[in-house]
């Protein structure tokens, strides 16, 4: 299991009250490579001062390992607001390594577990639930919200929207406030990519 903690140049200083947690999908975690989603956590401690810990899965089991060892072994989880995925699928699935894995699914590994929490996915998969769909995700799971996008990779990646969302959310808790700011400040992006969130 890779596991980066971000380094911190000295003169930003770190925010240690807010934490991106990110989990990618990879098709063999053997072969380390730096990947964009990597890079952008990089420039988000940089720029920002927010810290993260990235790690990659290759199976569901690698998932699930991953966030129980977040949501189980970690003392920081508190102060984790957002779990950041970085997983190719469809609209109400993920996929790793060519199988593919509802939302539902997913919720019952993690029953109760992801309270106040904020999944966010990137547009490596699209996200498109119907009302009841997202509504159970979210009773089961406990989690405050998921959010992601209705739109396509096509060439265009969230890796900047993510980061400026990550970055608003370390300005103001309330996740209304934050989608409406990032829809002020990144319109032309929000729609292009179809910005949305579930709560």
């Amino acid at each position: 299991m890779l596991e980066k903690i971000q380094q911190i140049p000295q003169e930003q200083p770190i925010n240690t009250d807010y934490f991106i947690y990110c989990l990618e999908a990879v098709h063999d975690i053997e072969r380390v490579k730096a990947t964009e989603a990597q890079e952008k956590l990089e420039q988000l401690t940089m720029q920002y001062g927010i810290a993260s810990i990235y790690k990659t899965c290759d199976t569901i089991e690698g998932f699930e390992a991953s966030l129980n060892g977040l949501v189980l072994d970690d003392h920081n989880f508190n102060n984790y607001e957002i779990i950041y995925l970085v997983i190719t699928g469809e609209a109400n699935s993920i996929c790793i390594n060519d199988y593919y894995y509802s939302l539902q699914e997913i919720a019952e590994i993690f029953e109760g577990r992801l309270k106040g929490k904020v999944l966010h996915f990137s547009n490596a998969k699209v996200l498109d639930l119907d009302e009841e769909e997202a509504q159970y995700f979210l009773d089961i799971t406990g989690a405050k919200g998921v959010s992601g996008y209705g739109n396509e990779f096509n060439g265009i990646t969230s890796a900047n929207l993510d980061k400026a969302f990550f970055n608003l959310f370390k300005e103001d808790d309330n996740m209304l406030d934050v989608v409406e700011e990032l829809h002020r400040r990144h319109y032309k992006s929000c729609k292009l990519l179809d910005f949305r969130l579930y709560y």
